[in-house]
């Protein structure tokens, strides 16, 4: 990949935020979609720009300047939105005293936990606030969060013209909410944070399984809410947990070639270790209320992963009831996918399979991959290998990311010389009847 293009997807993510924060301060929460649109735009024209004259000393500044001199643009020509570029010229006058990246750098602040607190505003719909802060705070396409919230694109697109709709109506304000309603918001906030993580943790597209720099974003954002009044609650200190102990693997969890290296095949040496410790400081400061959350329960799953000193000493019974548990507080598919592995641990595969077979049909997310991935792996031990390729052709039909699919044909290829083999085996027995 070129230096630019590797640039300005760093830049994508490690600034969409921050300058989508800065620019929704002078524009008004009103204008998002404006925001979105010139942060897009000024990261496009980065990389036509970077890749004929090369990379500007201050590549933050020169996107956060493009992106405001594209909505000026913008509003000039909306007339009926003129009353914000006073507050846009006025950054654009105070770019000629400290330099472009001192500028940005003093006025950034804690921007991007605003921006977050305010597309989780109480009066809009509780569906349309998440898809809303990925898409305004984090850049996710409509495609990304819907595979993040195991629904349609088209869903996820109504839901955030919802949101900018009713953020409109109420004309909120971009300033901090006071006590009360960063209260009221911060559970969906939380929820945010916690997609965040989960999308750099498991990549849905692109070419790497792991994207730690959404990863270290959403770290950040919950260890600056752990900082304030408001966020310093079990709830938030059982997340920071959670992130701590999986961001422990993630050394461990990519091959030197760029494949997956499955938890029972992982280099626990290799596993970050100053991480579990911080894990285990917040875990144990997330015990202090009476409170119970999905973020202790994934915490305390995620924990029993790193206390085990070897995969065969994983403590699956455990982890079952940890499983049941989360199931009552926050039932989804994921979490009926990942309590039939614990009981295939347990019980072996085709108790893990009885267990997927029993979840009604309307659960089944049909276009999630990692659900016929399990199947087919079950399958696999059980010595079923057409049942089994059948199910990872079906994960690989789903699957847009590059290590996923680089996975399943690995998968798939272990398959292929034992479906002959079984199909042989039949034909004999065939004609000895």
């Amino acid at each position: 990949m070129s230096e630019p293009r590797a640039l300005v997807e760093h830049f994508f993510r490690h600034e969409f935020g921050r300058i989508s924060a800065l620019l929704t301060r002078s524009l008004g929460v009103r204008r998002l979609e404006l925001v979105e649109d010139v942060v897009q735009t000024a990261l496009v024209q980065a990389l036509e720009t970077w890749s004929r004259r090369g990379v500007p000393e201050d590549p933050a500044g020169w996107l956060y300047r493009t992106a405001r001199n594209l909505a000026i643009d913008a509003l000039r020509r909306e007339r009926t939105h003129a009353h914000a570029l006073p507050r846009l010229a006025e950054d654009a006058e105070q770019e000629s005293s400290p330099p472009i990246e001192a500028h940005f750098a003093d006025e950034i602040g804690d921007e991007p936990l605003r921006l977050l607190f305010v597309c989780c505003h109480e009066a809009v719909p509780a569906e349309s606030r998440v898809a809303l802060a990925l898409r305004t705070l984090c850049g996710f396409s409509t495609a990304e969060i819907a595979r993040a919230l195991l629904t349609t694109d088209a869903n996820i697109q109504k839901r955030i013209e919802r949101a900018r709709d009713r953020l409109r109506e109420l004309d909120v304000d971009f300033d901090t909410p006071d006590a009360a309603q960063l209260c009221a918001r911060r559970d969906a906030v939380l929820a945010v944070v916690y997609l965040l993580f989960s999308q750099g943790c498991h990549v849905t597209h692109g070419d790497t399984p792991i994207r730690r720099d959404l990863c270290d974003e959403a770290r950040r954002l919950a260890r600056m809410l752990a900082d304030h009044p408001v966020g310093d609650v079990p709830a938030v200190h059982a997340l920071l947990a959670l992130m701590c102990f999986h961001g422990a693997r993630f050394d461990a969890r990519v091959a030197l070639d760029g494949t997956i290296v499955l938890l029972e095949e992982q280099d626990r040496s290799a596993w970050n270790w100053s991480d579990v410790r911080e894990g285990m400081a917040w875990l144990a400061r997330s015990a202090t209320g009476d409170e119970l959350t999905r973020y202790h329960v994934e915490a305390g799953i995620a924990w029993e992963h790193c206390r085990a000193p070897t995969f065969a000493d994983t403590d699956w019974r455990q982890m079952a009831e940890l499983y049941d548990t989360l199931d009552r507080i926050a039932p989804s598919p994921l979490n009926s996918l990942n309590r039939a592995v614990a009981e295939a641990y347990l019980h072996g595969p085709q108790a893990g399979l009885d267990r997927l077979a029993a979840v009604l049909p309307e659960n089944v997310p049909a276009r999630y991959p990692g659900w016929h991935a399990v199947i087919g792996e079950l399958h696999f031990r059980l010595g079923r290998y057409s049942a089994a390729a059948c199910a990872w052709r079906e994960a690989l039909h789903l699957t847009t990311a590059r290590a996923d699919r680089e996975f399943l044909r690995r998968r798939l290829a272990a398959c292929q010389p034992k479906e002959k083999d079984a199909d042989q085996t039949l034909r004999e027995m065939e004609r000895e009847i």
